[in-house]
């Protein structure tokens, strides 16, 4: 469920402000929306946080591959590991240089080597002896042009193109080509430079590999700013003046028992209230028993409900549990998952929700590619072994072997997919309507005339697709009456006329009309887990049939590679199509029928998350 909050507000005298917000901090219920106030003691933990950052990264460039080969962490003060952070911010500086030297002085050696170990002083020591030397890059056309009168020497190239080195005057600048600098030089000294600074470099490298055992106290480090930064922006837009000051957040009525005893011990003022139709609390959902292993999937997927959108997660639960298992629709499959779940954990030494989660999915995904039969996707597997006695002959994949005709089965499958639709676009009108019950909206009547449609467009659904029997004279006038109540109570409001409602109805007849062929292609769509399914265990018994030549003599280690590659890119491509086709159908299809957004904020309260 949705966890009611409070709209609260403190107050107390400007001086206190800062012991004010330490102490909500500590109690940690809070929920304080920022803004983006730009203050300049926050500017500077900002700076600070990303130098931390930055040279966090550094150091982790020279961990080692393995966990057990890092070194152990030791503890240091805070004052000590700033003194750290200013040394390797240093070094991190100099290190750039150095590296951008590096790369200077080894592009010019690749420029000039062509030219032998020459000194450009002894160019300048001609100069000074009337010899003067200009250097040009150009063309071989441009080499052509050159007027008779200049005296020019032919060199190596450098960077691909031609070389010369004009005596006395310069071209004149309307000449197409481009003046070569002597770098200060020669090829010798500069290796020489691109030497040393290498060494220097490794040098300021073993620094940062020395400070390896500091990576954990670097992680603090970055929360406390974190921690820090954000207690800034909290009390730059706090309304004061020079006598009071207050903050306003929410707080779930749930911890707002541990809210009041602070409140108390320091001598709060504060203003509690329920939160009113303009304001727009965050969301903090209460899972029920069971359920919340579902919240890793909303965690990846970055879907937070509405404060005000109501909680579906167990039904999401139960949905996408059978989605996932029709879109994998295969057993074998589901216990490489399962596999995989009990490795994660064994690594991990602890029984996550992710895991539980991982565990879920793979066993629902076994029992229903044992009920079509389906391991591997090889038929042998199920003809010959004891899997076949599993087997429901009327969704059986190789339904062959049961003397099934091959249509049919698919036909039933289908079936099955638009009974899913039906059910779960049925349920959530069913949910709508409960909800408009407890509230006594009129508005309810349109949610039993979009039940009624669903239900009547399953029929039309079945007779278009698989050619079952539909009575058109009696689903069509079921769907013209659950037209017209979506049309006159769809605009109803709490507290305004019926007129009013009316009116807007019949504004947004058009709009009703397209949503009712909406709601038809919506059923259609659950066609997707039937063929995704299908994909799923063809391309398996492609690369089985691929295999399969090759699994006997010096080719059977080929074989076996084709099988272990081809089913592992069908893996991959069965979770991408997961993402893409299960959960689509429940955060569009059936949140769209509830009339969910997902628009929520997620409760974060200002809390204090490493210790002062």
């Amino acid at each position: 469920m949705i966890v009611p909050m409070k709209k609260v507000s403190v107050v107390v005298e400007t001086h206190n402000k800062g012991d004010m917000l330490k102490s909500l901090r500590k109690s940690g219920v809070i929920h304080i929306f920022t803004d983006n106030t730009r203050s300049p003691k926050g500017e500077e933990l900002q700076k600070d946080s990303d130098n931390v950052l930055l040279i966090k990264s550094a150091i982790e460039e020279f961990a080692p591959k393995k966990a057990k080969d890092a070194p152990a962490q030791k503890e240091i003060t805070r004052s000590d590991l700033s003194k750290l952070q200013k040394r390797l911010l240093r070094l991190y500086s100099q290190r750039k240089d150095l590296r951008e030297s590096i790369v200077k002085d080894s592009l010019l050696i690749d420029q000039i080597k062509g030219w032998g170990d020459f000194e450009p002083k002894a160019i300048n020591k001609l100069s000074d002896e009337g010899v003067d030397l200009h250097f040009y890059l150009l063309g071989k056309k441009e080499i052509l042009n050159i007027p008779e009168d200049v005296k020019f020497i032919e060199m190596e190239p450098v960077d691909k193109q031609n070389a010369i080195a004009v005596i006395g005057n310069p071209l004149d600048s309307s000449f197409p080509a481009r003046q070569f600098e002597i770098p200060e030089m020669g090829v010798v000294a500069l290796r020489d430079r691109v030497e040393q600074n290498r060494v220097k470099e490794e040098e300021i490298n073993s620094k940062f590999k020395d400070a390896l055992c500091y990576i954990s106290a670097y992680d603090t480090e970055i929360e406390r700013l974190e921690m820090d930064i954000n207690f800034e922006k909290v009390s730059s837009q706090m309304n004061s003046d020079e006598n009071l000051c207050y903050v306003t957040g929410y707080i779930p009525v749930t911890k707002f028992d541990k809210f009041e005893k602070t409140a108390k011990k320091n001598c709060w003022g504060y203003l509690a209230e329920d939160p009113s139709e303009e304001d727009l609390p965050p969301t903090l959902v209460q899972y029920k028993k069971g359920v919340g292993i579902i919240k890793p999937l909303f965690d990846i997927l970055g879907t937070v409900p509405g404060y005000r959108e109501g909680d579906i997660s167990e039904w999401f639960l139960m949905f996408f549990t059978l989605f996932f298992a029709m879109i994998i629709g295969d057993a074998g499959y589901g216990l490489i998952f399962l596999l995989a779940g009990l490795g994660m954990q064994k690594k991990s030494k602890e029984l996550t929700t992710g895991n539980i989660l991982i565990y879920v999915l793979s066993i629902a995904t076994i029992i229903w590619g044992s009920l079509t039969g389906t391991w591997f996707g090889s038929e042998a597997i199920v003809a010959n072994t004891f899997l076949k006695n599993l087997v429901v002959p009327a969704i059986a994949n190789y339904p062959a072997l049961f003397d099934m005709d091959a249509s049919a089965a698919q036909d039933n499958i289908m079936q099955f997919c638009f009974i899913l639709g039906t059910i779960q676009l049925s349920l959530a009108e069913v949910i709508n309507i409960t909800r408009k019950v407890r509230k006594k909206d009129i508005s309810l009547l349109a949610d039993i005339g979009w039940l009624m449609d669903i239900l009547s467009l399953y029929f039309v659904v079945l007779n278009l697709v698989i050619q079952k029997p539909c009575d058109y004279g009696v689903v069509f006038p079921i769907i013209g009456v659950g037209f017209v109540l979506v049309v006159l109570f769809g605009s109803q409001k709490a507290g305004e006329p019926f007129s009013n409602g009316l009116k807007a109805g019949l504004g947004g007849f058009f709009t009703t009309f397209l949503d009712t062929i909406s709601c038809f292609s919506n059923i259609m769509s659950y066609i997707r887990l039937f063929a995704v399914g299908l994909a799923t265990l063809a391309i398996a018994q492609s690369f089985n049939a691929m295999a399969a030549p090759m699994l006997g003599g010096a080719t059977t280690i080929v074989g076996i590679l084709i099988l272990i590659v081809g089913h592992g890119l069908n893996l991959a491509m069965g979770l991408l199509s997961v993402i893409v086709h299960g959960v689509r159908l429940n955060l569009l299809e059936f949140s769209g029928q509830v009339g969910m957004e997902w628009s929520g904020i997620e409760y974060t309260p200002f809390s204090e998350t490493v210790k002062e």
